[in-house]
């Protein structure tokens, strides 16, 4: 099953995946409010307006998780071009809600930073509470899988050694266009991530340093996951700011994430305007 979020109305409203058609399931306002009301497994039956895919005018897939999880180097080809070792345990930093965008929004690129780049990843979303999980109760937690680019101004991350202030610029980080439950990820899932139509990074989602489930299980060691709270997985090789020479997001690029189950998440980039 695949679930989205539109913008519906005036406001906001989940939806599920009906071939090429969305249902409208207008009680919920985003798909992080499906999840808290633990109603996806009635999903399939409920019934709403319908709406042709290609009209659909999304919105993050979840507005407002509680906890935005992020996991840098995870990937091995990307962790060997950033020139590190593999981790022993996750690298953990965190975004805020407000640095969520949509599938096919424009993104903006800032004036204070030159240095803009991509990151193609997967994005682990929670179903149901969970704390110091066991594997099975992390692996029962996952509620799908969807994609992130984690748009990142490395000029800014590398200004010291924390990284956040390079990673939670505002409405920076598409996610979506869906959520996938797991059944609809094939065990041989990859990821591309191509700009203006050039391939720049392919990956194996499942070849993680550090796999959703081990995530799950680490994160929430930590902290309590609740329903629509976001993990992103990492990203693998290829990104601009390890090429030689470095590539960046220019005004007009346009940036498509594919994920093999999920679908594509598509988005153009633009000078901000003052």
């Amino acid at each position: 099953m695949k679930l989205m979020t539109l913008h519906w109305k005036g406001a906001t409203a989940a939806a599920r995946a009906d071939g090429s058609r969305a249902v409208v399931l207008e009680p919920f306002a985003d798909v992080g409010d499906l999840l808290r009301a633990g109603s996806v497994s009635a999903v399939a039956g409920i019934e709403g307006p319908v709406v042709d895919l290609d009209a659909v005018d999304f919105a993050p897939v979840i507005l407002a998780p509680s906890k935005i999880v992020c996991v840098g180097l995870n990937y091995r080809a990307h962790i060997l071009e950033m020139k590190r070792e593999l981790p022993e345990y996750p690298v953990l930093f965190a975004k805020f809600s407000d640095t969520l965008a949509a599938a096919g929004e424009e993104i903006a690129l800032p004036a204070e930073s030159p240095e803009i780049d991509w990151e193609g990843e997967l994005a682990v979303v929670i179903g149901s509470t969970v704390r110091r999980a066991s594997a099975e109760q992390a692996e029962d937690a996952i509620a799908g899988y969807t994609i992130a680019n984690d748009v990142s101004m490395r000029d800014w991350q590398f200004r010291t050694r924390e990284w956040l202030q390079g990673k939670m610029w505002e409405r920076s980080t598409p996610l979506g266009p869906v959520l996938a439950t797991p059944e609809e990820i094939p065990s041989d899932a990859r990821m591309t991530t191509t700009v203006d139509g050039l391939q720049k990074q392919v990956g194996d989602i499942h070849d993680l340093v550090h796999g959703p489930v081990d995530l799950v299980q680490y994160v929430s060691t930590i902290t309590t996951l609740r329903p629509g709270d976001v993990i992103l997985t990492g990203t693998p090789g290829g990104v601009g700011h390890a090429r030689e020479p470095r590539e960046y997001l220019a005004s007009g690029s346009v940036v498509e994430v594919t994920i093999d189950g999920i679908g594509t998440l598509r988005n153009r980039f633009v000078t901000e305007e003052p």
